[in-house]
Parts: C-alpha cells; sequence; structure tokens
C-alpha cells in the first residue's frame, strides 16, 4: 500500500516535494523490516519471556541502521538534503506506527 501511496504522490506532485531517491527509501525500509521481522520471530519462538526485550531491540536496531543509512546518503553529497530527510523520516513514521499497531492488536489478543 506504501508503494502506491508513493506512486501516487509522484503523480500528483511531481517536482520537487518527492524525493528522487524515494524507492531506494522505500525498498531499504521494506529489507529492513523484513529482516529484523524474521529475526525477531526467530527469538520470540526461542524465549517468549523477552518478548519485550527482542521487540524493543529490533526497534532500537532498526533506528539505529536507518541512521547510519540517512549519514551514509546525505555524506554522498545530495542536492535537495531537505526533502531526502522529510522523506526519509516520512517513510520512518509511518513503518513505526505499523509497528505500533500491529504490537497493541498482538497485546490485546494476550490480555484476553
Amino acid at each position: 500500500m506504501l508503494g502506491g501511496l508513493i506512486y501516487f504522490l509522484q503523480q500528483v506532485f511531481p517536482g520537487r516535494w518527492i524525493h528522487e531517491k524515494i524507492w531506494a527509501i522505500f525498498i531499504f525500509y521494506v529489507i529492513l523490516t523484513a529482516l529484523t521481522g524474521v529475526v525477531s520471530i526467530h527469538f520470540l519462538k526461542k524465549d517468549k519471556l523477552n518478548s519485550v526485550s527482542i521487540i524493543l531491540g529490533s526497534a532500537v536496531f532498526r533506528l539505529l541502521v536507518s541512521l547510519a543509512f540517512v549519514l551514509v546518503a546525505l555524506w554522498g553529497g545530495d542536492k535537495n538534503i531537505l526533502w531526502f530527510v522529510i522523506n526519509f523520516f516520512t517513510i520512518y513514521l509511518l513503518y513505526l506506527l505499523f509497528d505500533i499497531y500491529s504490537l497493541i492488536t498482538n497485546l490485546r489478543l494476550h490480555l484476553k
């Protein structure tokens, strides 16, 4: 859905609003989320008592890798730095909202 939204916004707001590296950012987050999801599921199957630590650890890892990605991208030099950072952290926050939503729905199931 997010990929479709990005494509739609590129068609509606062409030019400087959507950074030219938006698809690299999107693919980075797809791969990062898939990797952290697989690793988290693997550790959750091994030890259910440390589930909060595992989920928090994956979120912190995702934040640190995201910051490293931004630093590497900005270090390479970019003519439109502001929109790169705005687009990057908008996608980061959307992925974070999805994580929070999935955590809340999983916690509700465990409370019942």
